[in-house]
């Protein structure tokens, strides 16, 4: 298998679907703006610096699924892919996505399925590990399942899927994966190929320091 890992947010995305379904959903007035908004920018602040603690974050951000019916998320994800998400496509995207056409593709990310799996699908990547929504006859509880796809969570996650399929590392005969953050620098070390897109600093020092490549998806 010769395994492709995306990031998400930051990466494929030049901004970050998680903060911006936030915003997105204060903008519609589903969530108080003087509650939500101010706690939305600190918790991206906290993942930006290394210290997000990701289950208090997921409490936060899973919580407004449970209080709506899935319908009307499914409304307001159609709104949100159409004016926040799809202008956020890095204009590299397409291209890197085109040169593992022939490799197994896997976006990997910590922003929960709900608002990823049709990020993934409007990219055409077949495969998707995100942070799960825990579901009770379709409806969110506002509770996560399982083990959230988050810094040692996404090697985890990624060994949970291929033994899924009945393999594991050493099945992987090339693998490459691609993100901005040095909150995935442990899955970074695990592949044959880490590459930093458009790295934070600290990303970047790291990349530098180890001889990976540091690319950008932003210039046109």
């Amino acid at each position: 298998m010769k395994l492709a890992l995306f990031d998400l947010d930051n990466t494929l995305l030049a901004g970050d679907s998680d903060f911006e379904w936030a915003q997105f959903l204060i903008h519609k007035g589903v969530l108080d703006r003087e509650v939500y908004e101010a706690r939305n920018q600190a918790f991206y602040d906290q993942y930006k610096a290394g210290t997000l603690d990701i289950h208090e974050f997921l409490e936060f951000q899973l919580r407004p699924l449970s209080r709506h019916p899935r319908t009307q998320l499914d409304a307001w994800h159609r709104e949100y892919m159409a004016t926040r998400v799809i202008p956020m496509i890095a204009p590299g995207t397409a291209a890197l996505l085109d040169r593992h056409r022939d490799h197994t593709r896997v976006i990997i990310t910590a922003t929960n399925s709900f608002v990823t799996a049709p990020i993934a699908a409007h990219l055409g990547v077949d495969h998707l590990i995100a942070t799960e929504p825990e579901r009770v006859d379709g409806e969110f509880t506002g509770n996560v399942a399982g083990t959230p796809s988050f810094k040692e969570g996404k090697v985890r996650r990624l060994e949970d899927w291929l033994a899924e399929r009945g393999a594991d590392w050493s099945a992987v005969t090339e693998s490459w994966f691609y993100s901005d953050s040095h909150n995935d620098l442990p899955l970074m070390e695990r592949v044959g190929n880490p590459v930093a897109v458009d790295p934070d600093e600290t990303l970047r020092r790291h990349a530098q320091g180890r001889g990976w490549p540091v690319i950008s998806l932003r210039a046109d």
